[in-house]
């Protein structure tokens, strides 16, 4: 059984920091990239940060350098430390498990998300 759990959100204030953990189980971690999305209130999900099973990483422009996203295959977890949150960051933060495969074609598992609340 597939699962995704995320943790780690909550209420920060601006400048704050929050470190996001989503722990994986039910399939091969170290083969699938792991993604962290967003999703504010009337706003469509968008791609905050990736990371390739090889440790190559990529952000939305809106992180601007304050976002690091890592894994520990040993642990089956990825993280998204974030820092300097802003009053626009706030949203559910989902974790994404990706893979493509010739056979299969795409193949993902979403997590039940996380809160991210920004407030003075």
């Amino acid at each position: 059984q597939v699962q995704l759990v995320e943790s780690g959100g909550g209420l920060v204030q601006p400048g704050g920091s929050l470190r996001l953990s989503c722990a994986a189980s039910g399939f091969t971690f170290s083969s699938y990239a792991m993604k962290w999305y967003r999703e504010a209130p009337g706003q469509e999900r968008e791609l905050v940060a990736g990371i390739t099973p090889g440790g190559s990483t990529n952000y939305g422009d809106f992180v601007k350098g304050r976002f690091t996203i890592s894994r520990d295959n040993a642990k089956t977890t990825v993280y998204l430390q974030m820092n300097s949150l802003k009053p626009e960051d706030p949203a559910v933060y989902y974790c994404n498990a990706e893979r493509w495969t010739i056979v299969l074609g795409r193949n993902d598992y979403w997590g039940q998300g996380t809160q991210v609340t920004v407030s003075s």
